[in-house]
């Protein structure tokens, strides 16, 4: 009885101080998602397309969501400027994840070396250097705009230079062109929230111009090659349509099947591998129609331009870009996964989030969102008490 008249204060004040619509909002996403990978998982493991049961993959994907719910709460409380001051040891820890992954990673028949596999749990690494990124990326970017010419071709150097090589570590290491790209995706939004010229956005496109040749040729595989065309140019990629184009081309009959409210439970149109993780915006579609596939992205848009929000009312610059880079990331996240269940992005291994199956991206997500949570936890200057 002590100990809960001890907590109960602090409790109070996390509820009166934290974010608890962003947090409701998480809670309806990620159980929502629940209910589509309960329901997805059946076919599944009939099909032999996973080898756990649904049962101990949904306690798995449970696990997962209240180990995410203890790092929103945690985030929440503890000062992100703590964590961001600690940048070398974040870095450190970035540069571990990719020698773990290097090591011991596994593709698991994707491609992609993204996964550290060990007493049958899997993780991610990808998903923590990430968010790693986002607040060494606030620090650096906030640092600069204070006390240096954020305009300046070395301050401009720096940060791309921070960028390119978290992404070249992650493509090299493991092959992983999604998050990859999520990671080039953050650092444009928080460079235009920052408020870089626009002439350094036209210099970095044609400097990415100049270098795609260069990692055509030298750096990806073939079969990366082909997913990147195959969206745009299918029937030269994949004429028969039983190759790299197959998984698409199933997740769009799939999506279509549902029509406006979707099947009957009973009755299953495709069984494919990712219908529970890469492709869950399309077994959605499947199960409850185009109004459920509304309903994922209402609720993630709501989510999206809630991050922003905080940002924009936050009373320092690195406060703001640590929202900004947390919503960019969703934002990227989203595009390309529903983009890739409709045709119009290339597969490449990037989850929903709060809804793909997958406890590294359920518990970094939330995560995130903690961060968010944390900007508006955190007293305001008084200069910005008015907002």
């Amino acid at each position: 009885m002590r100990i809960i008249k001890k907590i109960l204060p602090y409790v109070k004040m996390f509820l009166k101080r934290a974010d608890m619509f962003l947090f409701v909002m998480c809670l309806i996403c990620s159980l929502y998602g629940l209910a589509m990978v309960h329901q997805t998982l059946p076919d599944m493991y009939a099909a032999h397309w996973v080898q756990s049961t649904p049962t101990r993959m949904m306690m798995v994907q449970v696990f997962s969501m209240l180990l995410g719910i203890a790092a929103f709460v945690l985030l929440t409380v503890i000062d992100a400027d703590l964590l961001a001051n600690q940048w070398k040891l974040l870095c450190a820890l970035n540069l571990a994840l990719l020698v773990v992954l290097y090591i011991f990673g596994q593709d698991d028949g994707t491609g992609n070396k993204s996964w550290i596999r060990f007493a049958g749990i899997g993780i991610q690494p990808s998903e923590v250097i990430k968010v790693i990124y986002i607040i060494v990326a606030a620090k650096q970017m906030a640092y600069l705009k204070e006390y240096k010419d954020i305009n300046s071709f070395l301050s401009v150097a720096q940060m791309a230079a921070h960028a390119v090589i978290v992404f070249g570590a992650i493509v090299v290491v493991s092959a992983d062109l999604g998050s990859a790209a999520i990671i080039l995706g953050i650092l444009v939004v928080m460079l235009f929230a920052l408020g870089l010229k626009l002439y350094w956005f036209a210099a970095g496109g044609a400097a990415v111009a100049a270098m795609i040749p260069l990692l055509w040729t030298y750096f990806l595989k073939d079969y990366q090659k082909q997913r990147l065309i195959a969206p745009y140019a299918p029937d030269v990629v994949d004429p028969s349509g039983d190759g790299i184009t197959w998984q698409t081309k199933q997740s769009m009959k799939t999506l279509a099947s549902g029509r406006l409210t979707g099947v009957d439970a009973d009755y299953t149109v495709t069984t494919f591998t990712g219908k529970h993780t890469d492709f869950i915006f399309s077994s959605t579609g499947e199960i409850l129609g185009m109004v459920g596939c509304i309903a994922i992205m209402i609720l993630l848009t709501i989510v999206i331009v809630h991050c922003v929000r905080v940002g924009l009312h936050a009373g320092r610059t690195f406060d703001m870009l640590l929202c900004i880079g947390v919503a960019a990331s969703m934002a990227c996240q989203t595009f390309i996964n529903i983009g890739m269940c409709i045709g119009i992005t290339p597969v490449i291994g990037i989850t929903l989030p709060f809804f793909s199956y997958g406890g590294s991206s359920m518990m970094t997500t939330f995560a995130a969102m903690g961060l968010v949570s944390g900007v508006k936890y955190k007293p305001k200057p008084q200069l910005f008490s008015m907002f």
